[in-house]
This record gives structure tokens, C-alpha cells and sequence, in this order.
């Protein structure tokens, strides 16, 4: 009763001798905290609001420019101010000064804004090959890094305005690549009536889709970005914990820890303070997707989704063996300590009430069909108890959920790798929440890991959250010696809120319909997690080959392995370069990788490897810089949608299944831990479910210069598929294309 007390900042009683009144200077003192906090923080956000508005100039430049003229004797004569009755001629001068020069001040802003777009919309350089760059990139550069060394510290979203938008390629272009993407997977008769479709369709239908998709890149930022919400609907990964390392095993502590770093992270956020990404350390990309991590939830609707972001939530939402808790992130106007999380969330664990009829499985809405969802969040969770419970889980900064199992890399035990990663993509399919953004799972081991959802952002913003939390985590946070987190305990916190739910038999049964439809689909991934250590980036690089474009074309060759053929390939790549940019796709699967998949012989093969990693490498780059194939053939089928034109081609282009779905994490985005200097300090990744109900999905991350990991998933119900075997052919394919590079080494030095 000690906590109720607390929480009222003021009591009075109505007596024969007046009111007596009792104030509670505890709580009165957290008000005044809050507030201050409160308005701290938005000055905060008010500074850096005009920073990142006026970069790459800075508000004192604007003092300059106005003392400069105020002073300049040439600028008197040209205003020639006149006397009159309310200001002197003095006064006249130095508003006309300050006027004059605010105005140049903001023009000078905009030239300098329009040079760096120029500078940004060069992308020659990616073209060129390592140790062969032009003199025009050598002068691009030189003037790009004169323009943003010349200005202060940018600020996450300094360069947003300054970034080009995502050009619209050319219809001609576009088929003509798709052309030559399908032509290794099609017969000759097969390929001529694919071109007889595709130049009508560029004939008939493509001008006036491509004049109104203009016209949309004209009016709107990114002319992909809102079609991308389709892309990426209902579409899942999981990111892991350190492989090696586990800081403490108790899994309150580590939750703690945790999110108090998230926390930390958010702050920094909010008030926009993170340094920019760069690609190749020079180039920046742009940082829209990060708004958007915590504070997120995606509503279900009947027609179509969409996704709610709100800002500054104070609170968290638990699960624990099926209850739910909401538990306030903020004490006295700061946020919770390490120590006083790791109480509040020792509380929940210690909790022994039972879960409320319908509770225990709730969030398996959240997993099964969205129609049924949208239909009962109308009816039983639009008022009382149920709307107010549901407005906590999806106002809250993120969801945790306090996993009663154990699970983590243990290389003593046979696919504990797999089961990890089959627990982070799905759970038991009702202890995620998998509207909200991400939910953080913390393993009663002290393992942890991260399930997100990927309308609001792709896998590199979540990732790049995390590796700043696990280097937080580890490295500036700590543990005492008995693995609790560091600090002390306050024992006055109020405990965490159970939420109430009052779900009547009718919603219950929808519940575990909902539950049973994601059963069947989680039952039937089959993952596998493979380590690939025998070699990595390293001795990839010395024989003068992209790492990337080395695994997409051992992924053909395991492809060919597996099931005697090839596959239309899907691998993302990213057009943050530009404003508001996503993905793009790039189609792996070549004329030049088939030919060398195909081909016997070492002298010969490896010529043909050279020029698919070639091939592979000017694709994803024309990807990258805004020249794909995939999200304009899917704007231009949306905009067919909008002014309902019936194209054969487009709905045959969108109906082809990728049976070869891969993607690559990028690691070390922040440069927070020296893995050199901590090998064991290095996460796995993650992995997503596959696309295609025959096909597999491939996830990859290259860690350091000696390890890659792989994350392959596919379906039980196929018989085509088996993720082990897959990663066995994968492994032996890396092997066996350094193997060829390794008898041409032993060749040359027999001459």
C-alpha cells in the first residue's frame, strides 16, 4: 500500500473545523522533475531542430554575416534609409542590415544545400574498380569532403534535405534488364513469348503508367516509398545475442541493462544527436527509417494496415508466462537505472498470479490473419478495460517479453543454433507482440534477442540499435560480481501495473483460431544455423573478389547442387543514398553464374567466376543508384492498380516466386567494439522465413575477416527442401571455390 500512497500528490479532508490539507512532497518533487525533464528535453530537440535546419551553415554564421554588413559602409548607401517620426536613421540601418542579411544568410544555406545534393548525386565512383578511380572521382571527392569537413558536426539528420531523390529509370531499361534476368531460366520458346508480352506491354500500357510515375516522383519524396508497405507486409527477422559471450545469467539483470541502454539509445534519437551513416565512410545515407523504431505499432485493418508512431512514451509493456505488465521507464524525470529495471522486472518474474481467461494466448492476434484481427480489435477492444489495455501494449516504447525458456549458441548441442533462431523468428506464436516495432526477448539464461517487424524499417536500423546496446550492454554498463546490475536498489519504485482484460468466450475462440493458423506456419519452418569459420571477408578480398558477390555465386552453386536447377534469386540491396530510400532488388541468378555453376574444369571455371562476380557486382551498384528492376515493375503494377489497367506482363512479373530469397546484415555499423582486439565479442545475426513455399531464405552476415554465418530457412511441408542439407551444399560450395583459387596459386608458383 506504500507505492498507492506515494502516487497521490495530494490528499484533503473536509472537517467542523475546515479542510486539512496534506501535501506528499515526494510525489510532488517527481512532478517537478518530470517537468523539468520534460522541458529540458524539448529545448534539446528545439536546438538541434535548427541545427540540422540550417546545416551545413550553423546560427552563428547568421551573427557574422549581420555584424559584417551592419558595419559595411557600401551597404548604407544602398539601403539609403529616410528619417522618419518612429525610427531613427540608425535604427532604419540596422534592421535593413539584419533583414538584408538574414535573407542572404538563408540563400547561402539553400546554394550551399544545392551544391552538396550535385555532389551527392554523383555516383560514378561506385562503378569504379578499387585502385582505378578517375580523375573526375578523385575531384568529386576532394570537393566532397572540402564541403563536409568545411562545416561542423552533422547531426543524424543533417544531411536529409541535401540527399537526391530516387530517380525513376526509363521503361526501355527496366525490361531490358528484366530480359536478361529471366533468360537463364526460361527455354527459347518460354523466353520468345516472354518478349512478345514484355514489348507489348512497353508498347501499349508503359507510357501512361510511366508518365503518372513521373509525376508521383515529381510530388512525393521517394516515388517507392509507400509502395514499399506492401513489400514488406507481414515480414519478420530475428537478430541474436553475442554468440561466445553471456554477461550475466540472471535474466532479470540482463533485461535491465538492456533497456536501460535502449533507453539511452532512444534519447539520443529523439533529440537526433547519432552520427550519420556513411557509406564508405564519406557518403551519408539517409536516416528517415530510424524515427520510426521505438514508440511504433502497426494497426491492423480491414482493407489494409497502417503504422501508428507516437513520441516520448514513458512506459514499457511485459510479457511472463502469460500475463501482461506495464512498467513506467521513468523516476523522478529520469529514466530507471539498470538496477531499479532489474527490480521492477525480478517483480514481474516473482509474480505467481494466474493469467485472465483469453490472456495467456492474446498476442497469437497479432500472429495469424489480419482480417480477423482488425475485425476483433473493433468489437472487443474498442472500450473499457480491454481498449485501455490494448492502448498501453501499443503506445508503449517497445514490448519485452520474459521468455521462461533457454535457449542460445552452444556448440555442445545438436541445433541449439536453430532452435534459437526458430524461437526468435516466431516464439510459441502468442509471447511476441508482432505489431510493435521489435520485441525484446530476454532468456531466463541471460540470453537475449530481437524480433522485428519490417513495414517501418529494414534490418540495418534495428541492427545498428543493437550493436550499440550489446556494446553498452558489455562494455560500459556491466555487472557486479554476482552477475546483478550495477547501482543501487530502490525499493520505493511503484510495482508494475497487470494489465485487466475482460475477454468475453466469442473473442477467445478467435484468439485461438488466430493462435492455431500461426501454429501450422511456425510448425512448419525448418531453420538452420551454420558457422562458416574455414575462411571469411579476409582471403576473400586477396583474391581480389567482393565478398558479397563470392556468396551469391556459392549460393547458385549450392542452388544447382540441391535441386538440379536454378532459381529465380532475390537479394536485397539498399538506395539509402537517397531520400527516403528502402531496398531494392538485385536477381542474382545470371547467364554468367549458370555458366559458371554449369562448367567442369578449374582454369575455365575460375575465368567464369571472375566475370559473374563482375556481372554480380554492376548489378547490385546499378541497384543501388537507383537503376533496379523490381520496385519500379512494382510501381508501375500499383499505378496499374490506381488506374486500373489490365497488364499480362506486370501480373506474370509479380506472380514469379522467388525460390532464392538472401539477404546481407551488415555488422560493425558502429565501430563500438574492436573485434580484433574481443573476438568473442561478436553477435550471429538473423535470420526470416522463406518467401516461396518450395524455396529457401537465406540470411548472411560477414563478421570480421574469419567467420560468416548463415541462417537458412525453408518449409517441413516441401518435399524439395531440407535447410541442413542446404547448408551443407553451401558449405561446400565456399570450399570449393577457394579451392579453386587455390590451384591457381599452386600453379604460379610451380612456374
Amino acid at each position: 500500500m506504500a507505492e498507492a500512497h506515494q502516487a497521490v500528490g495530494f490528499q484533503f479532508t473536509v472537517t467542523p473545523d475546515g479542510i486539512d490539507l496534506h501535501l506528499s512532497r515526494e510525489v510532488l518533487k517527481h512532478i517537478y522533475l518530470s517537468g523539468v525533464t520534460s522541458w529540458t528535453k524539448r529545448a534539446i530537440r528545439f536546438k538541434n531542430g535548427i541545427l540540422t535546419g540550417v546545416y551545413p551553415a550553423s546560427p552563428s554564421s547568421l551573427l557574422i554575416v549581420v555584424i559584417y554588413l551592419t558595419g559595411f559602409s557600401p551597404f548604407h548607401s544602398l539601403v539609403s534609409p529616410h528619417s522618419s517620426g518612429y525610427m531613427t536613421v540608425q535604427t532604419q540601418t540596422v534592421l535593413s542590415a539584419i533583414l538584408f542579411s538574414t535573407g542572404l544568410w538563408l540563400s547561402l544555406i539553400l546554394m550551399l544545400r544545392y551544391i552538396l545534393k550535385a555532389l551527392l548525386s554523383y555516383h560514378a565512383w561506385i562503378f569504379e574498380s578499387h585502385g582505378k578511380i578517375s580523375f573526375c572521382t578523385k575531384l568529386w571527392l576532394v570537393c566532397l569532403l572540402v564541403k563536409m569537413l568545411s562545416g561542423r558536426r552533422p547531426l543524424l539528420y543533417s544531411f536529409q534535405t541535401s540527399l537526391p531523390r530516387l530517380p525513376v529509370p526509363s521503361v526501355d531499361d527496366t525490361i531490358t534488364r528484366y530480359l536478361e534476368s529471366v533468360r537463364p531460366l526460361l527455354d527459347d520458346e518460354q523466353y520468345n513469348q516472354m518478349e512478345v508480352v514484355a514489348n507489348d506491354f512497353k508498347k501499349d500500357q508503359a507510357p501512361k503508367l510511366q508518365k503518372y510515375l513521373i509525376l508521383k516522383s515529381w510530388w512525393a519524396t521517394n516515388y517507392v516509398h509507400m509502395s514499399v508497405l506492401y513489400v514488406y507486409c507481414r515480414h519478420y527477422t530475428g537478430n541474436m545475442d553475442l554468440l561466445y559471450v553471456t554477461p550475466t545469467h540472471r535474466q532479470a539483470a540482463r533485461a535491465g541493462n538492456v533497456v536501460h541502454a535502449m533507453l539511452q539509445y532512444r534519447r539520443k534519437l529523439e533529440r537526433g544527436e547519432h552520427a550519420p551513416l556513411r557509406a564508405l565512410g564519406v557518403v551519408p545515407m539517409c536516416s528517415y527509417q530510424m524515427e520510426r523504431m521505438f514508440n511504433t505499432t502497426r494497426i491492423p485493418g480491414i482493407e489494409t494496415d497502417f503504422v501508428q508512431h507516437l513520441s516520448d512514451q514513458k512506459h514499457l509493456v511485459v510479457y511472463h508466462k502469460g500475463r501482461f505488465f506495464k512498467v513506467w521507464l521513468y523516476y523522478g524525470g529520469r529514466h530507471l537505472w539498470p538496477s531499479e529495471l532489474e527490480t521492477q522486472f525480478q517483480r514481474i518474474l516473482d509474480d505467481t498470479t494466474k493469467p485472465q481467461p483469453g490472456e495467456l494466448k492474446l498476442a497469437a492476434l497479432t500472429a495469424g490473419n489480419r482480417v480477423p484481427w482488425a475485425r476483433a480489435r473493433l468489437k472487443y477492444f474498442s472500450q473499457g478495460v480491454n481498449k485501455a489495455s490494448l492502448e498501453a501494449i501499443e503506445t508503449s516504447a517497445f514490448f519485452l517479453s520474459l521468455d521462461d525458456e533457454a535457449h542460445g549458441y552452444d556448440p555442445d548441442k545438436l541445433r541449439s543454433l536453430d532452435l534459437y533462431a526458430k524461437s526468435l523468428l516466431h516464439g510459441k506464436c502468442y509471447d511476441r507482440w508482432f505489431d510493435k516495432s521489435f520485441t525484446l526477448i530476454a532468456y531466463k539464461n541471460g540470453k537475449l534477442g530481437v524480433n522485428a517487424e519490417h513495414s517501418w524499417a529494414d534490418a540495418p536500423i534495428i541492427g545498428h540499435m543493437w550493436e550499440y546496446v550489446l556494446a553498452t550492454d558489455c562494455f560500459l554498463l556491466g555487472y557486479t560480481e554476482e552477475g546483478h546490475c550495477k547501482g543501487d536498489i530502490n525499493k520505493g519504485l511503484p510495482l508494475p501495473t497487470k494489465l485487466q482484460w475482460d475477454i468475453p468466450l466469442e473473442c477467445q475462440e478467435v484468439i485461438e483460431e488466430s493462435y492455431m493458423v500461426a501454429k501450422v506456419i511456425a510448425d512448419d519452418v525448418d531453420f538452420h544455423g551454420c558457422l562458416f569459420d574455414e575462411f571469411g571477408k579476409g582471403l576473400i578480398k586477396k583474391s581480389r573478389t567482393s565478398p558479397d558477390a563470392f556468396i551469391q555465386l556459392a549460393l547458385q552453386l549450392a542452388q544447382f547442387r540441391d535441386k538440379g536447377e536454378f532459381c529465380l534469386t532475390y537479394e536485397a540491396s539498399m538506395t539509402r543514398m537517397f531520400r527516403e530510400g528502402r531496398t531494392e532488388t538485385v536477381r542474382s541468378c545470371t547467364s554468367e553464374s549458370t555458366a559458371f555453376v554449369r562448367v567442369e574444369g578449374c582454369a575455365q571455371k575460375l575465368d567464369l567466376f571472375r566475370k559473374a562476380a563482375d556481372k554480380h557486382q554492376n548489378m547490385y551498384r546499378l541497384a543501388m543508384t537507383g537503376s533496379g528492376i523490381d520496385r519500379h515493375l512494382f510501381c508501375l503494377y500499383i499505378m496499374s492498380k490506381y488506374l486500373s489497367i489490365h497488364s499480362p506482363f506486370l501480373k506474370q512479373v509479380l506472380s514469379e516466386p522467388w525460390r532464392l530469397s538472401t539477404s546481407q546484415t551488415p555488422q560493425q555499423q558502429l565501430n563500438m567494439v574492436d573485434i580484433k582486439k574481443f573476438p568473442r565479442y561478436v553477435g550471429a545475426g538473423g535470420g526470416f522465413g522463406p518467401v516461396a513455399d518450395d524455396g529457401y531464405g537465406v540470411s548472411y552476415i560477414i563478421i570480421g575477416e574469419n567467420l560468416i554465418t548463415f541462417h537458412i530457412s525453408s518449409k517441413f511441408s516441401s518435399p524439395e527442401t531440407d535447410s541442413y542439407r542446404f547448408g551443407q551444399n553451401i558449405r561446400q560450395a565456399m570450399l570449393d571455390i577457394r579451392a579453386l583459387f587455390d590451384q591457381k596459386d599452386k600453379k604460379e608458383k610451380e612456374m
